[in-house]
């Protein structure tokens, strides 16, 4: 997961989901209402949809595992739990088949003390504040109780080919960097900018996230990078405000 920047809606998408929202609560707000007034809201979906695809990361990838493409739009506090908050734009999130239907569904964990729920909203809240990602190995490591969950929840450990995925999607990024720099100093704008749209587009845009992290820990960096890809990383740092 890495963190993404929610845009703000049109007045018009605004009021017409806030007026679904306040029928669905003068009907009586439970789960089989709103889940009927969300299968019947076909053109606010599909502008929603839409918002969602441009802020996903990569190329409309998945909110929560980061690797398949986000087809579905979740919601983040389940209907069956929140039928008021079905229409409720900052309690939407793009997600892919296997994460919403196979694994989250109407998981919604909770603090059994202070209530609080027990997900990593990547909308909201930086997700490496809950959760370390090792780029060797492609695994999780939860960092606070939320973090447990949301790796439970989302399989993010028990998939294999999501811990694969991501320790492969390292070796891609350290490569893209290199080829970058060599373009960088050879003096190849165009072919640079290139490997730059790729580390925009990558899949797993969260190893893409950790590999510049690094840059904070000079001393990590050299030994999880390797001096050459540390250098490239450096020099793009110097060149884009983007990747710095």
């Amino acid at each position: 997961m890495i963190p993404l920047q929610r845009p703000p809606l049109r007045p018009a998408l605004l009021a017409e989901l806030t007026r679904r929202t306040e029928a669905i609560r003068s009907t009586g707000p439970n789960t089989a209402v709103g889940r009927a007034a969300w299968r019947g809201a076909r053109q606010p979906k599909a502008q929603l949809r839409l918002l969602l695809r441009q802020m996903a990361p990569g190329l409309e990838r998945c909110m929560y595992c980061g690797d398949n493409l986000g087809t579905d739009i979740d919601h983040f506090e389940p209907i069956a739990r929140a039928p008021l908050r079905t229409f409720d734009w900052q309690n939407h999130l793009l997600a892919c088949a296997h994460c919403n239907s196979n694994h989250k569904r109407d998981r919604f964990p909770c603090d059994p003390v202070t209530g609080a729920h027990l997900l990593v909203d990547p909308s909201r809240e930086d997700p490496a504040d809950h959760l370390l990602l090792y780029l060797e190995s492609g695994a999780y490591d939860p960092l606070t109780a939320k973090g447990e969950a949301t790796i439970d929840v989302f399989a993010l450990n028990a998939r294999a080919e999501l811990v694969r995925g991501r320790r492969m999607m390292f070796t891609v990024v350290k490569a893209v960097l290199q080829a970058w720099h060599r373009s960088h100093l050879e003096g190849a704008p165009a072919r640079a900018g290139e490997y730059l749209d790729a580390l925009r587009l990558l899949h797993h845009a969260d190893v893409l996230r950790a590999v510049l992290r690094l840059r904070g820990r000079p001393e990590l960096a050299e030994a999880v990078l390797g001096p050459e890809v540390l250098l490239a990383l450096e020099q793009l740092a110097k060149v884009s405000r983007e990747f710095g």
